[in-house]
């Protein structure tokens, strides 16, 4: 079985090939039919669990990527954060030079889990400007109950 970092250099063309082909627009467009079909899960676990379910999902997701990082989890706050100390997605575009990664890869983060996110009435702030040394991190703030 191939893993999914080996897909990683053919999501980096397929955004260069899309961008080239029909622009930015349709890279972004690309990106939000995978948040409005792909990501059932986290929708799932934070209907089910509100921030812990962040917390349930990336524990997956990340340990599956063999990704360096810290998360986060404060309850009574409502807030959970992920600290991108080495991604290997990222990390492995850097590493190639046979290709040049797609310009703005990583902003496939920012839009997939933000489609996801804030229609749950979630806040979800992104930095990206560690990118270019593969690292990154986001802050998902769960509403106030009401």
């Amino acid at each position: 079985m191939i893993s999914c970092t080996e897909f990683i250099p053919a999501y980096s063309e397929l955004f260069t090939f899309l961008e080239k082909k029909d622009g930015p627009e349709a890279v972004s467009e690309y990106w939000e039919h995978i948040a409005a079909n792909g990501l059932p899960e986290l929708e799932s676990l934070v209907k089910q669990f509100g921030i812990a379910g962040c917390y349930k999902y990336w524990s997956h997701t990340l340990n599956e990527e063999a990704a360096d990082f810290t998360m986060t989890l404060d309850e009574d706050n409502r807030v959970f954060t992920i600290d991108m100390h080495y991604c290997p997605s990222k990390g492995r575009l850097l590493q190639f030079k046979h290709i040049t990664p797609y310009h703005n890869y990583c902003k496939h983060c920012d839009i997939l889990y933000r489609r996801v996110l804030e229609p749950l009435g979630y806040t979800y702030e992104y930095d990206m400007t560690r990118t270019g040394q593969a690292q990154c991190s986001c802050k998902i703030t769960q509403p106030k109950a009401e």
